[in-house]
């Protein structure tokens, strides 16, 4: 039920438009291809994820500046009803600011107050929580003529009302449901011609094959569905003709019951004038190409990224960045459009840093590779072929039949996280990750769900003697490493490239090896949130350091601004979580370890107060569990379930999701609900029913009590460390 006073603010929005723009008032949510071509002549607003058209997360705004950026305060806050990862840029179109949550929730506030105007529920389907590897996040929506568009996470895509957030469609995306088809969406669509363009999670499970597909702007309907992997030939000719040259491309042995990966979770962008959809594709799946004594191959279309005809879904061009990629390299970081000049001649690209660690410029148009440098330290390849562009193997990478210490690693050189490109300095601002690992295959199956055999270790969490148990013996870390040169612990950077030469101009430490996004401005400045929940600030022309503001909330999401009356806003969602998140307890150095971590929007202007800190995190010690008289039998089958199905997710210790070791005795009692029935699915539990029985839920309530009680004898279950930055 909506309130009167927001009904009133939905009446006084008309008002306060007319008297911004002095004419008659549009429609909410006026973005149309007229508008957003000419988004440069309206430096106020912020049209898209990435502001533009090209998605470079750049502003011509320039009123804050190394000037007064010292100056910034509080403007306002919005706290949302979600303590995930908070991993979206808000949209401001016209004074309204467009803010999507996790699972797919979005609000409308007034960008000038904060007040909220509506807020709309996608009413998921909390069993696909489940089946986000990493954490059930949304990375941003879509504003076009009176209607805002995001997909959920259960797979679902969503038209709604900008005036009022009533529903106007929602439509099944997904080609199969089910937990033999573990699809999620978690990232932005993105407007093309007449359609929504959105693609699916998922090749981190067995079972999900990579597709991007059109559905109608007015109603919905499908237009088109383009999968970027084969299927298996053995159910008869392939759907598309590019996918008959991609079988060509995969080992006869593959199995394809783990379909294929190669998914669409993120990095898709548009081109008009050419009607082209360029999307990244994720890895393979499995993991290991050589699994079961398979030679392996190229594995078309996985870990590429692919040009797709908007009219007719067909394939333009491909690049493939990784070939048979066995590291988890997906290619589906942000796709940048720029106009670069290249031997005196502009040229339209399409850039992306690639999670392997190179940073492509390709041609818009064809796709040629017109430059390709590495960002960070890369050996899994011996470099790229000058003619053909095409990676050069590096055996010492090849972990089929030992360890190798391998960089970068599954987290990439470059995640999710947006990168900026300025075309006033004509930089690209990268949240870098000089992060390698050790990959080892532990050829043993079903240890992880979803983990394809195949571990990815961070130098600082290797430890020989805890993987043991579950792999046999292995190398020192000293060993492994001997004679590379990338760094023994993992570091965050944030690198200014230029994306030609890939000289590295200026870099600045990050406050850890998982911060946030880049924004950069005319006002010759650069922007990125951090995981400690400072906003830092500097100069994009030499990286100066100008200032750092304690925000008090970890920040993953790129920040964006914007401008309503003369006014210029900065603009981040704040949340810690995601994969950084979720995988562990929150580390000491995080802001989320120390105070709430409610997602916050958080508004700041020059002049402004200061700023809010949550409230401080305060742990209770741990209590007393229900008694128990299980078997050491059975608390032992408790850990070996929990590993597999319930650690990816619940941490032992202070995280984003319950300890489960503190559960209360009624949850005990209807443990099997929840894990079976999902009692508990509205708030992103799924159910577990297709893997688990009532023998294994009460393994795991025994192995809950049993570590709950080595937490109290110990008095380990509830210090905080002191927040270092």
């Amino acid at each position: 039920m909506k309130l009167p006073l927001l009904r009133l603010s939905m009446l006084l929005i008309p008002i306060l438009l007319v008297a911004c723009h002095g004419q008659s008032a549009p429609t909410a949510g006026r973005v149309d291809d007229a508008r957003l071509s000419q988004a440069a002549a309206e430096p106020g607003e912020w049209f898209t994820a990435g502001r533009d058209g090209g998605g470079t997360y750049h502003s011509p705004l320039r009123q804050i500046d190394a000037s007064n950026a010292g100056q910034l305060g509080f403007a306002w806050e919005f706290r949302l009803d979600s303590h995930r990862g908070m991993e979206s840029t808000p949209i401001v179109v016209d004074g309204v600011m467009y803010v999507s949550a996790p699972f797919g929730h979005v609000y409308a506030l007034d960008a000038t107050t904060g007040s909220p105007l509506w807020h709309y529920d996608p009413q998921m389907d909390g069993q696909y929580g489940r089946y986000a590897c990493c954490d059930s996040v949304n990375r941003g929506l879509a504003v076009w003529k009176g209607r805002v568009y995001i997909a959920s996470i259960d797979g679902y895509l969503h038209a709604i009302d900008a005036a009022n957030g009533q529903r106007i469609f929602k439509v099944d995306t997904l080609p199969a449901r089910g937990p033999q088809h573990p699809y999620t969406i978690t990232g932005a669509p993105v407007i093309a011609g007449d359609s929504v363009i959105i693609g699916a999670a998922g090749a981190d499970f067995s079972g999900a094959r990579g597709y991007v597909g059109a559905w109608d702007l007015q109603t919905g309907q499908a237009r088109w569905r383009f999968y970027t992997v084969p299927r298996d030939p053995k159910l008869g000719a392939q759907e598309q003709a590019h996918l008959e040259k991609a079988l060509t491309t995969w080992d006869p042995r593959h199995d394809w019951s783990a379909g294929g990966g190669g998914n669409v979770w993120d990095g898709i962008a548009y081109d008009p004038t050419r009607g082209l959809v360029y999307v990244g594709t994720a890895n393979g799946a499995p993991y290991d190409i050589k699994e079961d004594g398979r030679i392996g191959g190229d594995d078309l279309y996985a870990a590429s990224i692919l040009a797709i005809r908007v009219k007719d879904g067909s394939l333009a061009w491909h690049y493939q960045t990784t070939p048979g990629d066995a590291w988890d390299y997906d290619s589906t970081q942000k796709l940048i459009l720029a106009d670069l000049t290249i031997d005196g001649q502009s040229r339209a690209v399409v850039m992306q840093a690639s999670k392997n660690g190179f940073l492509y410029v390709l041609d818009r148009s064809t796709g040629d590779v017109l430059a390709a440098h590495n960002y960070v330290h890369v050996d899994w390849t011996l470099g790229l072929d000058p003619q053909t562009h095409r990676p050069r193997p590096n055996p010492a990478a090849d972990y089929s039949r030992s360890p190798r210490f391998i960089a970068p690693g599954m987290a990439g050189g470059h995640n999710w996280q947006p990168m900026s490109f300025s075309a006033a300095t004509g930089l690209v601002y990268i949240p870098a990750l000089e992060a390698p690992m050790v990959f080892i295959d532990s050829h043993r199956k079903g240890l992880l769900e979803g983990a394809f055999d195949v571990f990815g270790i961070f130098p600082e969490d290797y430890n020989p003697a805890n993987l043991a148990a579950l792999v046999g013996p292995v190398p020192a870390l000293s060993t492994l490493a001997k004679g590379s040169q990338a760094p023994l612990r993992s570091i965050g950077v944030l690198r200014a490239v230029d994306p030609l030469t890939g000289k590295i101009v200026w870099e600045a430490p990050n406050a850890t090896n998982w911060d946030g996004g880049v924004l950069s401005t005319a006002g010759n400045l650069v922007l990125q949130g951090d995981a400690t929940g400072h906003l830092n600030i500097y100069s994009a022309d030499h990286g100066e350091k100008l200032t750092s503001l304690d925000i008090g909330t970890g920040m993953m999401a790129a920040p964006m601004t914007y401008q309503v009356r003369g006014v210029q806003y900065i603009a981040v969602l704040a949340g810690y979580g995601g994969a950084s998140g979720i995988a562990q307890p929150f580390p000491p150095q995080t802001a989320a370890a120390h105070y709430d971590n409610q997602g916050r929007v958080v508004v700041l202007k020059v002049g402004g107060g200061a700023i809010p800190k949550p409230p401080a995190v305060v742990i209770p010690p741990m209590p007393e569990p229900p008694p128990s008289s299980a078997s050491a039998e059975t608390i032992a089958h408790g850990g070996e379930t929990y590993t597999k199905y319930c650690a990816r997710c619940h941490t032992m210790g202070y995280g984003m999701l319950p300890d489960l070791r503190r559960l209360p005795p009624e949850k005990h009692a209807i443990l099997a609900d929840i894990v079976l029935k999902g009692a508990l699915s509205a708030r992103g539990m799924g159910r577990f029913d297709d893997v688990l029985t009532e023998q294994d839920v009460r393994a795991l309530s025994a192995f809950f009590i049993a570590e709950a009680k080595k937490a109290r004898a110990a008095d380990t279950g509830h210090a905080l460390p002191a927040l270092a930055h």
